[in-house]
């Protein structure tokens, strides 16, 4: 059985906050940063709403991707966000 790993990012209402991250389980990720269970930069800032991902096969690919998000411009973002979802509705519901 093949596993797969997500880099996503997460926005808040506005908007103008951006959150990037992996997990291997996207649904379960998603409805935890709804739930502001774990406290920190996503809960604080109520960064809670999926509006991009991309599934791969390979946890080290998916990290390196991650990186090369987080490592990009803000517009670099929202192009990527834009490209996949240009309403940026929340895609928790749909995955």
């Amino acid at each position: 059985m093949n596993r797969q790993y997500y880099v996503y990012m997460v926005a808040n209402k506005h908007n103008n906050v951006l959150y990037t991250g992996v997990t291997n389980d996207l649904k379960r990720r998603a409805y935890e940063h709804k739930s502001g269970e774990f406290k920190g930069f996503t809960s604080k800032y109520k960064v809670n709403k999926l509006v991009y991902f991309e599934a791969f096969e390979n946890i080290t690919d998916a990290i390196i991707r991650e990186k090369q998000i987080k490592d990009g411009s803000r517009r670099k973002k929202i192009a990527l966000i834009d490209s996949m979802n240009e309403l940026w509705l929340d895609l928790t519901y749909s995955t």
